[in-house]
């Protein structure tokens, strides 16, 4: 006979809470027994684990023996949560426990839900085009299985604490929720819903928004990362790459931290980076450029219609080129060799900061209709500390 089990479910998707109280912080219900052979089992008496205000009943489970290296591949138009076996009570990581709950009053029916294991290609299988939007599917995993998920409607994805190869969501209007997520291949794509990382997400990221979707990151770690979204917000706190591209059509990009090699582009939106560390291309069409240089690589900045504000530390040694319609650098700022040419469409300043040798270490700032400036902004100040 397995052990118990903890149950969890998904918990409210308003980003308000999501940011107030720690996403999906779902409180256990009771322990769960199953019968032993890797069969289903009907629901007992025992309590779901139920989002705020939604009351759910669990329809039916299954225990299914798998291979702890293959896939879970979930065809769904409802929530889909999935995180991993308890390694204490499944030490050989050979279990797949799918849950299913309905909300209360919710359709019941489960005859077109198709819940499978294939041994040939090691991947469990769940599928179903009629299941009710309102219900949820529970996975617990293998900690090293693949993922490759598709809901459709509003259906959302959860995905806690996996550490697998490939993992490949996709959702309609559904939010997808990655919280301490590692994977060598990490591929997202909305067209509608919003995509939230929480904790630290590892890999190789690979994330799309379509349409107003917004992307909202605690933190990226990894080799490469590509993000684009269209209308929405584009936000993360930390990013940790060696590679990383970020675009957006119309919506803002607002970083915190970032390190390594960056390149932003936005056509409408504004660009927005409280702290960069490493080389950073920046630039947008009709949008505001904010950027806080802590340590330099190489800066490159355009904003075709719009202003760029570039803040650095006092110590930097940075060769500089600062061009735009008006060119203002702050007396506290001292630059060296400092040269200024008055054009008929605006002035290029170009000079060292703090005797700057290495020519591989400059920043380029060029805002051909706006106005740009130079400030000195210590470490401390970059953080914006709030009461």
């Amino acid at each position: 006979m397995f052990a118990p089990r903890s149950g969890w479910g998904f918990g409210c998707l308003r980003l308000s809470q999501l940011r107030a109280a720690r996403p999906w912080a779902c409180r256990a219900g009771p322990a769960r027994r199953y019968r032993s052979g890797g069969g289903e089992r009907q629901p007992g008496s025992e309590p779901a684990v139920s989002p705020p205000g939604l009351a759910h009943q669990t329809l039916k489970e299954w225990a299914l023996l798998v291979s702890p290296f293959g896939r879970l591949r979930a065809r769904l138009p409802c929530h889909l949560a999935v995180r991993p076996l308890d390694p204490l009570t499944y030490r050989d990581g050979d279990r797949v426990l799918v849950a299913v709950r309905a909300a209360e009053g919710g359709a019941r029916d489960l005859a077109g839900l198709q819940v499978k294991y294939d041994e040939a290609l090691k991947e469990v299988a769940i599928v179903s085009d009629t299941i009710d939007p309102q219900a949820s599917v529970e996975v617990n995993a293998p900690l090293k299985f693949d993922l490759n998920i598709k809901s459709s409607g509003s259906g959302c994805v959860k995905i806690q604490n996996i550490e697998c190869d490939n993992c490949k969501i996709e959702t309609e209007q559904g939010t997808v929720i990655l919280q301490s997520v590692k994977s060598q291949k990490l591929h997202v794509q909305t067209k509608g819903g919003k995509v939230i990382c929480l904790g630290t997400v590892y890999g190789n990221i690979d994330i799309h928004a379509s349409d107003k979707s917004t992307v909202t990151i605690d933190k990226l770690q990894g080799s490469t990362v590509n993000i684009s979204a269209e209308h929405g917000l584009l936000e993360a706190k930390y990013l940790y790459t060696e590679l990383s591209f970020l675009s957006s059509a119309a919506g803002d990009i607002t970083l915190g931290s970032v390190h390594g090699n960056i390149t932003l582009q936005s056509k409408m939106g504004n660009i927005t980076v409280d702290s960069s560390s490493g080389c950073l291309k920046a630039s947008t069409h009709q949008g505001a450029i904010d950027v806080y240089v802590s340590q330099l690589g190489k800066v490159e900045l355009k904003s075709h219609a719009g202003s760029i504000l570039v803040k650095v530390t006092s110590s930097l040694q940075a060769h500089l080129q600062l061009s735009g319609k008006e060119v203002d650098v702050n007396s506290e700022v001292h630059v060296q060799e400092m040269t200024e040419v008055h054009k008929d469409d605006g002035v290029l300043i170009t000079g060292l900061m703090n005797q700057a040798s290495e020519h591989e270490k400059w920043i380029k700032a060029d805002a051909p209709e706006g106005t740009v400036k130079f400030r000195s902004q210590s470490w401390f100040q970059s953080l914006k500390l709030q009461d």
